[in-house]
C-alpha cells in the first residue's frame, strides 16, 4: 500500500475543507472520507485507490438511527450495518432493509462496514480491481475487456460500450425499493438527493459512478414513513449461502388488498450497473390479481431491457424467476 497522510478532524467543516482540495470525488480522488474502510482499504491495497490523504470521520455524530418528524426513519451515515439490520425500527417497519444488510458480506464485515460506505461501494469487476489489465472506470479510454471476456457476474442492465460492471450492493436495493434519499453535505451546499439519481448510469464516463462533487460527504440517509399493511421481501441468488456476492437479487415492497396488488416497489440486484428501481415492473403489478402469472408478466417488464454479454445471458432468466418468487412470497407471508 502506498503512503498517505491520515487525517482525524473533530468537526465537519475540518473535513469539507480538506475534501474539497481534491480535483474530484470520483475515482481518482487525491482525498478520500474513510470510516469502515471495508472497501477503500482493500482497493488501496491493489493501488486500484491510490489517495493522499484520508479523513477519518468516526468522530463526527453521524451514527445514529432516529424517527424523522413526518414518521420515516433518519440514518446516519457512520451507522454500522449490523447496528442497522439489527434495530428494532428497522426490522419491524423497513424488513426488506435488514434482510438484504443480512444477506451480504460476513458479521465480521457487516460490523465495520457503514450506511455511506455501501451506498459508495466499488464493482467486483475483476478488471477494474486488477491494475495490469485495461479498465475504462479506473483509467478512462483503456477499455472494457470485460465485454468479450470474464463477464458472468457482470451487468446486463444498464450498461454501455464503456462498461459492463455490476453494483455489488444489497443495501442499496433495499434503499432503492424503499424510496430512500440520500442527504449530502458540501463545502457551500448541502443536497438532498433521491437514491435513483444519486448512482449514475456508466454511459462514457464509467469512472463517475455518483453524483458527489469534490468535498462532498454523505451525512445521512431517510426513509419515507412505512406503508401500513406493506409486506417486505429480498431474496438473492449466489453461487454459495454465504460471503458471496448476487447473480440476481430483489428488493420488494408489496401491498395487497381484496386479492390484488394496490402498490408495488421492485429492485433488482446482481443485474444492473446501479441497484436497479423497475417502474416498470410496478406498472405492470398494480391493479392486477396478486398471481403467479400477474408476478412473471411484472419480472417480464423487468428485464425486457437487458443486453446480455458473452457469458452472462442467464442472468435475465434468473433475476424474472427471483423476482417472481420474492413476488409470491411477499403476496402469501
Amino acid at each position: 500500500m502506498h503512503a498517505f497522510e491520515f487525517i482525524r478532524p473533530y468537526d465537519a467543516a475540518a473535513a469539507f475543507r480538506i475534501a474539497a482540495q481534491t480535483k474530484t470525488a470520483q475515482q481518482g480522488a487525491d482525498v478520500r472520507f474513510l470510516a469502515g474502510g471495508t472497501t477503500l482499504l482493500d482497493l488501496m491495497k491493489l493501488n486500484v485507490e491510490t489517495p493522499a490523504r484520508l479523513i477519518d470521520i468516526n468522530r463526527l455524530p453521524l451514527a445514529q438511527v432516529e424517527a424523522t418528524p413526518d414518521g420515516g426513519l433518519k440514518i446516519g451515515a457512520t451507522v454500522r450495518n449490523s447496528d442497522l439490520a439489527h434495530h428494532p425500527t428497522v426490522r419491524r417497519d423497513y424488513t426488506v432493509l435488514s434482510q438484504a444488510i443480512l444477506a451480504g458480506a460476513s458479521a465480521q464485515l457487516r460490523n465495520m462496514a457503514t450506511t455511506a460506505g455501501n451506498l459508495l461501494q466499488r464493482t467486483r469487476c475483476m478488471y477494474f480491481r486488477d491494475t495490469a489489465m485495461p479498465c475504462n472506470k479506473r483509467e478512462p479510454g483503456t477499455g472494457c475487456p470485460a465485454i468479450t471476456g470474464s463477464n458472468r457476474t457482470l451487468a446486463v442492465l444498464g450498461t454501455s460500450e464503456s462498461c459492463i460492471a455490476t453494483n455489488p450492493s444489497d443495501m442499496n436495493v433495499a434503499m432503492a425499493a424503499l424510496e430512500a434519499t440520500v442527504h449530502v453535505q458540501g463545502p457551500t451546499r448541502s443536497r438532498a438527493v433521491p437514491i435513483g439519481d444519486f448512482h449514475l448510469l456508466p454511459g462514457r464516463t464509467p469512472q463517475r459512478e455518483t453524483v458527489l462533487e469534490p468535498g462532498d460527504l454523505v451525512t445521512h440517509v431517510t426513509l419515507p414513513p412505512p406503508i401500513a399493511g406493506s409486506k417486505h421481501v429480498y431474496l438473492k441468488l449466489r453461487d454459495r449461502a454465504s460471503y458471496e456476492f448476487a447473480l440476481a437479487s430483489a428488493a420488494v415492497v408489496l401491498t395487497v388488498a381484496g386479492g390484488r396488488v394496490t402498490r408495488a416497489r421492485v429492485a433488482l440486484g446482481g443485474v444492473g450497473t446501479k441497484p436497479w428501481r423497475s417502474p416498470e415492473a410496478e406498472a405492470a403489478l398494480v391493479g392486477q390479481v396478486a398471481s403467479a402469472t400477474s408476478f412473471r408478466k411484472a419480472a417480464e417488464a423487468a428485464m425486457a431491457g437487458a443486453k446480455p454479454q458473452t457469458e452472462n445471458a442467464f442472468k435475465s432468466e434468473h433475476a424474472k424467476r427471483c423476482l417472481t418468487h420474492a413476488l409470491q412470497t411477499a403476496a402469501t407471508s
